[in-house]
């Protein structure tokens, strides 16, 4: 049995991938926005895994006080982290900023998981081969520091795909500070059948399956590999987007993300 925590687990792959490992017997830690929506998901998957080792925890990712209070009540509930799956995202917000007055993508797509996974890597350090999954996009672009910063706005495609590239970065950086720990950022797959890009595109190209089967081969076969990025447009590992190998972007970055989230 392994303990995994997927975040944005409610709906989507993250639903579908939880169900998957809750029916292998695994302990399977849900995190959703809502409470409503995160108690009834439990339940559901309880019910239908015939597994009890499942357990919610609740957090709005556009807070991160929020973000930090999950990682304390995780830290007190779960043991170890085998496998983080951070994959929450947001795309099209009905707010458009952030309680720290940044743009809603950028904090819940990225400054979130980095705090997150910050806060409960002590977690992660007690297993033998632990695994970070972080989830990226086809779509990334440039890294804005100063829309980080809250100090310009941006468009809900140009804020979506810079926060999916700084992930990627955050991704490559954290795989050569973390030696002990695999950590692999994923394009799960262009316009999947989930809730979020019925919102954002209206259509989707590929079955939510596609993405779910890569995640859970990243997460529990040996198909996972540190410092490395899989494109599953592609179906194979591919070069990032070039800002990932560049150590000035990267320092600039992180040495900003680290003042913003600590």
């Amino acid at each position: 049995m392994k303990h995994i925590l997927i975040t944005g687990s409610t709906d989507g792959i993250g639903k579908l991938l939880a169900l998957r490992l809750a029916k292998e017997g695994h302990f399977v830690g849900v995190h959703g926005r809502t409470e409503a929506k995160l108690n009834a998901t439990v339940t559901e998957i309880k019910a239908e895994s015939k597994n009890d080792n499942v357990v919610g925890f609740l957090a709005d990712y556009s807070n991160l006080s929020d973000v930090r209070m999950m990682a304390k009540e995780v830290t007190e509930k779960m043991p170890k982290i085998d496998v983080l799956v951070n994959n929450a995202g947001i795309f099209k917000a009905k707010i458009h900023t952030a309680t720290n007055g940044v743009d809603v993508r950028l904090v819940v797509n990225y400054l979130a998981p980095y705090q997150f996974t910050n806060a409960v890597l002590p977690l992660l350090k007690k297993t033998d081969a632990p695994r970070i999954v972080n989830l990226s996009s086809a779509a990334q672009s440039p890294v804005s520091l100063n829309a980080l910063q809250g100090g310009i706005s941006l468009g809900a495609n140009d804020a979506y795909a810079q926060s999916k590239l700084a992930l990627t970065m955050w991704s490559f950086y954290l795989a050569k500070q973390e030696p002990s720990i695999s950590v692999v950022a994923v394009n799960p797959g262009s316009l999947l059948n989930t809730k979020m890009a019925k919102e954002a595109y209206g259509q989707h190209w590929s079955p939510a399956e596609k993405g779910v089967d890569i995640l859970y081969d990243l997460s529990m076969t040996d198909k996972a590999k540190t410092y490395a990025y899989f494109d599953n447009d592609k179906g194979e590992y591919a070069q990032a987007h070039p800002d990932t190998y560049d150590a000035k972007k990267v320092e600039a970055l992180l040495s900003l993300t680290k003042t913003l989230v600590n």
